[in-house]
């Protein structure tokens, strides 16, 4: 039985780096839900374009997925603290 050796192709620094905005986001995006969403969703959005403007191919669907995030944050913070009477900034 042969075997070939695994060989996996190293991401970039810029890739790396749009993995770990994308988290930041999603977790920004999360909080954002329940405190201060006029605060905390916008630049959980901005953060997100970042990082789908420095992913390529590995991390491009999470980067996605925290743009879509952070506009999900900011609708449904905006809903329930409008609902709940808390302050939105």
């Amino acid at each position: 039985m042969s075997t070939t050796p695994f060989e996996e192709e190293r991401s970039s620094a810029a890739e790396t780096a749009a993995g770990l905005l994308a988290g930041i986001s999603l977790t920004a995006s999360a909080i954002a839900m329940v405190y201060r969403p006029v605060k905390l969703a916008p630049f959980a959005i901005v953060v997100a374009l970042i990082a789908v403007a420095l992913a390529k191919e590995r991390h491009s669907r999470l980067a996605a997925a925290a743009v879509i995030g952070g506009t999900i944050g900011w609708l449904v913070g905006m809903a329930v603290a409008v609902l709940t009477s808390n302050p939105i900034y």
